[in-house]
């Protein structure tokens, strides 16, 4: 028997937060998606100047981070000419992120699930998804 553990809704709420707080302060609104540990949505917002078409973006980078259990950034690194892993990123119809900014969720060393943003650069995207991560492991703390 399996024993699967996934975030659940506040869990999922309290990454929103996190988030949302670090795009605010960077000043770049983002498009912001949880998914649990096999990659399906939990939660999704688009705040209000994110981009249209990063609202799928974000989502196909928390997706990767959770089914492959890696950060998308991780793939970028390998995802070059020449590499055995070139081409990774036209898989399972292109639903594979290879951008900065996919991040999965840990928790007690298993993926709980993952977060993924996307607006503004690889690196305000990977910012952002940390700080979702940072805010729910300091709730989990006091809580």
């Amino acid at each position: 028997m399996l024993v699967i553990h996934r975030l659940d809704l506040r869990e999922a709420g309290l990454l929103m937060d996190g988030a949302r707080e670090r795009s605010r302060k960077i000043g770049v609104p983002m498009c912001i998606a949880i998914t649990d540990e096999s990659g399906t949505l939990l939660a999704f917002e688009r705040m209000d100047g994110g981009k249209v078409s990063s609202a799928t973006i974000a989502q196909d980078k928390a997706y990767t981070a959770a089914a492959a259990r890696k950060a998308t950034h991780e793939y970028n690194r390998v995802c070059v000419p020449g590499n055995l892993a070139f081409g990774i990123h036209t898989e399972m119809g292109g639903r594979l992120s290879v951008v900065g900014g996919g991040l999965p969720v840990i928790m007690n060393g298993q993926v709980v699930g993952a977060i993924g943003i996307s607006s503004g650069t690889p690196q305000q995207d990977m910012e952002c998804a940390q700080a979702g991560i940072d805010y729910l492991m300091r709730e989990q703390v006091t809580a």
